[in-house]
């Protein structure tokens, strides 16, 4: 696979959500062994949808009992990109995509934070209406990379992530509220105890 096709693969913009209707709903296969609950800042959130898009890529979200994907309020996320990709490639190639979004999106920003060979980005994203008048989601992510290596020694690049969105009218209480908690998250994020990972021979 070209290197620019697996990282199209792994930059698409989380606000790109794709719902299947109509289809019976069958067991999320759960790649990297944390099938969950994950328990994050007091809540407990289920795995709710998982892909292996690519030979090196496995990509699961989290979200809390009953809630839907595409309606989500919090979500978590964990990726992984197995091989000799470095961190500062995968990083690279987000804050690139975040760039080009925010080329035409001026509410776009993002952040990031370096720490113990780990890096982080805190980022907002932003959805319009499809006339372009109003904005339907507010999206602030708080991703987190870290190298690992499995018990066989094979390296990998996981991502944490936690996303948290805002809908409609409850958008400007949402932005009100992420000055004042933006912080936290971030350190909340950067303390969490990531659960192992284990992921299939390549």
């Amino acid at each position: 696979m070209k290197l620019s096709s697996f990282f199209s693969l792994l930059l698409a913009p989380i606000l790109l959500v794709t719902v299947a209707y109509g289809q019976p709903s069958k067991p999320v296969k759960d790649y990297i062994n944390v099938k969950g609950p994950i328990r994050f800042d007091n809540i407990s959130y289920s795995l709710s949808w998982s892909s292996h898009p690519s030979a090196q890529l496995y990509k699961q979200e989290y979200i809390v009992k009953g809630g839907q994907s595409d309606k989500y309020k919090t979500m978590i996320l964990m990726d992984v990109i197995t091989g000799n990709t470095r961190i500062e490639d995968v990083v690279s190639g987000k804050v690139l995509e975040l760039k080009n979004i925010k080329a035409g999106n001026p509410m776009v920003n993002y952040e990031l934070l370096e720490k113990n060979g780990e890096t982080m980005i805190d980022f907002l994203l932003s959805a319009n209406s499809p006339d372009g008048k109003t904005i339907n989601i507010v999206e602030h992510n708080v991703y987190r990379y870290k190298k690992v290596t499995n018990k066989s020694g094979q390296k990998a690049v996981l991502l944490f992530g936690v996303s948290k969105r805002g809908y409609g009218n409850d958008i400007t209480s949402f932005l009100t509220n992420l000055k004042s908690t933006k912080s936290e998250l971030l350190n909340k994020v950067g303390r969490y105890n990531i659960p192992e990972i284990i992921w299939p021979a390549q």
